[in-house]
Protein backbone atom coordinates (compact mmCIF):
# COMPACT_ATOMS: atom_id res chain seq x y z
CA UNK A 1 0.00 0.00 0.00
CA UNK A 2 3.03 2.42 0.98
CA UNK A 3 4.44 1.39 -2.46
CA UNK A 4 1.03 2.67 -4.26
CA UNK A 5 1.15 5.83 -2.21
CA UNK A 6 4.67 6.77 -3.40
CA UNK A 7 3.59 6.07 -6.98
CA UNK A 8 0.87 7.94 -6.63
CA UNK A 9 2.26 10.96 -4.96
CA UNK A 10 5.41 11.06 -7.60
CA UNK A 11 2.66 10.86 -10.22
CA UNK A 12 1.15 13.88 -8.72
CA UNK A 13 4.36 16.00 -8.71
CA UNK A 14 4.84 15.05 -12.14
CA UNK A 15 1.80 17.48 -13.24
CA UNK A 16 3.37 19.69 -11.99
CA UNK A 17 5.78 22.83 -13.67
CA UNK A 18 7.93 24.89 -12.04
CA UNK A 19 5.27 27.55 -12.48
CA UNK A 20 1.51 27.07 -13.21
CA UNK A 21 -2.18 29.02 -12.74
CA UNK A 22 -4.31 26.88 -10.29
CA UNK A 23 -7.71 28.53 -8.70
CA UNK A 24 -6.74 29.53 -5.26
CA UNK A 25 -9.61 29.26 -2.71
CA UNK A 26 -9.20 31.80 0.64
CA UNK A 27 -12.25 32.57 2.81
CA UNK A 28 -13.67 36.34 3.58
CA UNK A 29 -15.54 35.81 6.80
CA UNK A 30 -18.12 32.89 5.66
CA UNK A 31 -17.69 33.47 2.20
CA UNK A 32 -15.49 31.50 -0.11
CA UNK A 33 -13.69 33.28 -2.72
CA UNK A 34 -12.03 31.80 -5.50
CA UNK A 35 -9.41 33.35 -8.27
CA UNK A 36 -6.28 32.06 -10.52
CA UNK A 37 -2.86 32.24 -9.32
CA UNK A 38 0.26 31.22 -10.12
CA UNK A 39 1.55 28.33 -8.65
CA UNK A 40 5.21 27.76 -8.06
CA UNK A 41 6.58 24.22 -7.57
CA UNK A 42 10.49 24.80 -5.68
CA UNK A 43 11.66 21.38 -3.29
CA UNK A 44 8.52 19.94 -3.89
CA UNK A 45 6.64 22.38 -1.76
CA UNK A 46 3.74 24.75 -2.77
CA UNK A 47 4.39 28.36 -2.88
CA UNK A 48 2.08 31.63 -3.97
CA UNK A 49 3.86 34.93 -4.50
CA UNK A 50 1.52 38.18 -4.02
CA UNK A 51 0.95 41.51 -2.98
CA UNK A 52 1.17 42.57 0.34
CA UNK A 53 -2.21 44.63 0.36
CA UNK A 54 -4.26 41.90 -1.80
CA UNK A 55 -7.27 40.39 -0.57
CA UNK A 56 -6.04 37.14 -0.44
CA UNK A 57 -2.62 38.14 1.55
CA UNK A 58 -5.67 40.05 3.89
CA UNK A 59 -8.03 36.35 3.72
CA UNK A 60 -4.81 34.73 4.59
CA UNK A 61 -3.76 36.43 7.66
CA UNK A 62 -7.42 36.03 8.94
CA UNK A 63 -8.03 32.51 8.07
CA UNK A 64 -4.78 30.58 6.55
CA UNK A 65 -6.75 27.67 5.42
CA UNK A 66 -6.59 27.62 1.87
CA UNK A 67 -7.39 25.18 -1.02
CA UNK A 68 -6.58 25.23 -4.38
CA UNK A 69 -7.31 23.60 -7.86
CA UNK A 70 -4.86 22.33 -10.62
CA UNK A 71 -7.51 20.94 -13.28
CA UNK A 72 -5.84 17.85 -15.56
CA UNK A 73 -7.16 16.96 -19.12
CA UNK A 74 -5.61 14.16 -21.22
CA UNK A 75 -8.07 14.33 -24.77
CA UNK A 76 -11.68 14.02 -23.65
CA UNK A 77 -11.06 13.32 -19.65
CA UNK A 78 -10.70 15.61 -16.98
CA UNK A 79 -8.83 15.29 -13.80
CA UNK A 80 -7.73 17.36 -11.49
CA UNK A 81 -5.25 17.73 -8.64
CA UNK A 82 -6.47 19.38 -5.39
CA UNK A 83 -4.46 20.74 -2.23
CA UNK A 84 -5.77 21.81 0.96
CA UNK A 85 -3.82 23.34 3.51
CA UNK A 86 -2.50 25.95 5.78
CA UNK A 87 -1.25 28.94 4.09
CA UNK A 88 2.03 30.98 6.07
CA UNK A 89 3.30 33.90 4.69
CA UNK A 90 7.37 33.38 4.53
CA UNK A 91 9.23 36.19 5.77
CA UNK A 92 13.00 34.63 5.34
CA UNK A 93 14.87 36.66 3.53
CA UNK A 94 16.80 34.19 1.52
CA UNK A 95 13.86 32.17 1.01
CA UNK A 96 12.08 35.15 -0.63
CA UNK A 97 14.94 35.11 -2.78
CA UNK A 98 15.48 31.46 -3.65
CA UNK A 99 12.27 32.25 -4.61
CA UNK A 100 12.52 35.14 -6.65
CA UNK A 101 14.85 33.31 -8.42
CA UNK A 102 12.65 30.41 -9.74
CA UNK A 103 10.08 32.91 -10.92
CA UNK A 104 10.33 34.64 -14.51
CA UNK A 105 7.84 36.99 -13.99
CA UNK A 106 9.27 38.05 -10.84
CA UNK A 107 10.54 41.69 -11.83
CA UNK A 108 7.11 42.55 -13.23
CA UNK A 109 5.90 42.68 -10.07
CA UNK A 110 8.05 43.81 -7.93
CA UNK A 111 11.12 46.11 -7.63
CA UNK A 112 13.95 43.29 -5.44
CA UNK A 113 13.58 40.89 -2.62
CA UNK A 114 13.00 43.82 0.11
CA UNK A 115 10.18 45.46 -1.72
CA UNK A 116 7.48 45.50 0.70
CA UNK A 117 4.89 44.49 -1.77
CA UNK A 118 6.87 41.12 -2.13
CA UNK A 119 4.61 38.46 0.26
CA UNK A 120 5.67 35.13 -0.01
CA UNK A 121 3.28 32.32 1.15
CA UNK A 122 3.81 28.90 1.68
CA UNK A 123 1.16 26.00 1.87
CA UNK A 124 2.09 23.69 4.44
CA UNK A 125 0.12 20.88 6.24
CA UNK A 126 -0.77 19.82 2.64
CA UNK A 127 -3.60 17.44 2.30
CA UNK A 128 -3.69 16.29 -2.26
CA UNK A 129 -6.22 14.43 -3.89
CA UNK A 130 -5.85 13.43 -7.38
CA UNK A 131 -7.95 12.32 -10.06
CA UNK A 132 -6.33 10.75 -12.80
CA UNK A 133 -7.87 12.37 -15.91
CA UNK A 134 -11.06 9.80 -17.20
CA UNK A 135 -10.76 7.80 -13.68
CA UNK A 136 -13.81 7.83 -11.45
CA UNK A 137 -11.95 7.51 -7.99
CA UNK A 138 -9.60 10.07 -6.50
CA UNK A 139 -6.38 9.04 -4.33
CA UNK A 140 -6.06 11.11 -1.20
CA UNK A 141 -2.82 11.77 0.73
CA UNK A 142 -0.68 13.61 2.96
CA UNK A 143 2.54 15.45 1.87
Amino acid sequence: MAEEVNEIEEEVWAQFEKAQSVFLATVEGEQPRVRPVTLIIFDKKFWIATGTGSAKTRQIRRNPNVEFCFPLKEGDNNGYVRVAGVAQTINDRQTKARLADQMDFFSVHWKGVDDPNYTLIQTTRVEVEYLRPGDNEAHTFVV
